[in-house]
């Protein structure tokens, strides 16, 4: 639960569009973001802006799916839906606010939009729903989980990214599904979900955001008094800083009863930490996307998309670069109805690929640069996005970035730079493939990582 093409996002309930890049700041707010650390450990940190009619206020944690055991696989999701339990929801909708949650593979967050006057009372509702979330309904919540993944299981996006990271992170707690399992949903118990909140929500890994018509000296006072209790840290943050290992494979769930195939193909990527952070980006953006029904194929820079189009590989496609903390996927994702030429979609894919640390052109390299940061600096509109990108930043990487620091971060990368940073992460690497649906005219395993290089000229 990446870009779309370039989105913004994190949520586990929304579509794979606003799962891949972490979002940043507009390019016409120039507000610094105010940060204090507490005795505990835990951030607050703030954009204000006096002339806003709202605030969002929410705590974004360390504590995604990837923090779940193996065994209770979906806990964090599990208290994201606990979170509406009793009445927390009521409670905010009373102040003339609303109430959210989502879950990541890195993250859970909870956050409220409210009124000005009323960010005392809706810290102490969070601080509630976080600290001591509502069990009563365990097995009724439980009921409306295995619902969610039925749902799930007949999205064909989502089943070719779950078991992409399934394949690419095997034995890896970040290869688990962020909703879990059926079998795992039905086996956690009250003791997990208490566990789990001792062992994650803990001061280190914890921000408190506060974004609008907000005072940051008042938002600290209330983390004080509200998660000033809280532990600093567990033993538990140890064992989750270790880097997962990428392994090359794939997974095929054929089905050919199913009109469309889903097919992913990945390489390892970069960390949001990484200084070739924004070089992926550019990369992503050079491959594109595509979707068959806006047409004007032609008109687009993406090479990749004048081919399928003309030859009529695929329903649509998107290249897509997902980071997290310590490592990343990055790669192609596509559908199609022309199940006899997956074979040459793949091909065409590849070749692609190759070029961007080859042939690669500058013109190519300026306009993907406009694209990135178009996406980027104006993907940000209202108080819930401002928030959302200070938790996710903040949690990532140690601090958020000036919109003026995104722009030169992107401005900065070169021709040489993109053909570098495929060398590295794409030329001649290992790659995870999964297909879902009519798959028998994808391409053998050992040609896809075969044709992961070709001859240079």
């Amino acid at each position: 639960m990446a870009s779309r093409l370039l989105s913004t996002a994190v949520k586990s309930h929304v579509g794979m569009a606003k799962q891949f890049v972490r979002p940043l700041a507009t390019a016409t707010n120039s507000v610094a973001t105010r940060t204090t650390t507490l005795s505990n450990g835990l951030t607050v940190a703030t954009e204000e802006n006096p002339t806003a009619q709202t605030a969002t206020v929410g705590v974004w944690i360390d504590a995604g799916s990837r923090a779940d055991t193996a065994e209770a696989n979906g806990t964090a999701h599990f208290l994201e839906h606990l979170a509406y339990k009793g009445n927390k929801a009521a409670q905010i909708e009373s102040l003339g606010g609303s109430l959210d949650a989502y879950t990541t593979r890195e993250q859970n967050a909870y956050f409220a939009q409210t009124f000005s006057n009323n960010v005392s009372q809706t810290v102490d509702i969070l601080s509630e729903a976080v600290q001591n979330p509502d069990l009563a309904g365990l097995d009724q919540e439980r009921e409306v989980i295995l619902k969610e993944q039925q749902k799930l299981a007949n999205n064909g996006q989502q089943v070719v990214f779950d078991h992409l990271h399934a394949t690419a992170f095997q034995g890896e707690s970040l290869g688990r599904p962020v909703a879990g399992t059926s079998e795992s949903i039905q086996n956690i118990t009250r003791d997990d979900l208490t566990n789990f909140i001792k062992n994650n929500y803990t001061g280190d890994r914890m921000v408190l955001v506060g974004a609008g018509n907000i005072n940051h000296d008042e938002l600290c006072k209330l983390a004080e008094q509200k998660f000033g209790s809280l532990p600093s840290g567990s033993s538990l943050s140890a064992k989750l800083s270790k880097k997962p290992d990428f392994t090359g494979s794939e997974i095929r769930l054929r089905d050919d009863t199913l009109p469309v195939a889903s097919i992913a193909l990945a390489v390892e990527g970069v960390a949001m930490s990484s200084p070739d952070y924004y070089a992926a980006l550019v990369m992503q953006s050079v491959i594109g996307s595509w979707d068959r029904s806006l047409g004007g194929a032609s008109l687009l820079g993406s090479r990749l998309s004048t081919i399928v189009d003309k030859h009529h590989l695929a329903n649509s496609f998107m290249s897509f670069n997902t980071s997290y903390k310590d490592t990343g996927l990055w790669g192609m994702f596509f559908a199609t109805e022309n199940k006899t030429q997956i074979d040459d979609f793949v091909h065409f894919t590849q070749k692609e690929w190759a070029r961007l640390s080859t042939t690669v052109t500058e013109g190519e390299v300026e306009r993907a640069k406009n694209l990135v940061k178009g996406a980027l600096l104006l993907g940000l509109d209202g108080n819930n996005a401002v928030a959302q990108d200070i938790g996710t930043q903040i949690l990532a990487t140690g601090k958020r970035l000036s919109a003026q620091e995104v722009e030169q971060a992107v401005s900065k990368v070169t021709v040489g730079d993109v053909r570098r940073v495929a060398n590295a992460q794409i030329w001649d690497k290992e790659v995870a493939v999964v297909g879902h649906g009519p798959v028998e005219a994808l391409t053998d395993f050992l040609r896809v990582r075969g044709f992961m290089s070709y001859n240079r000229f």
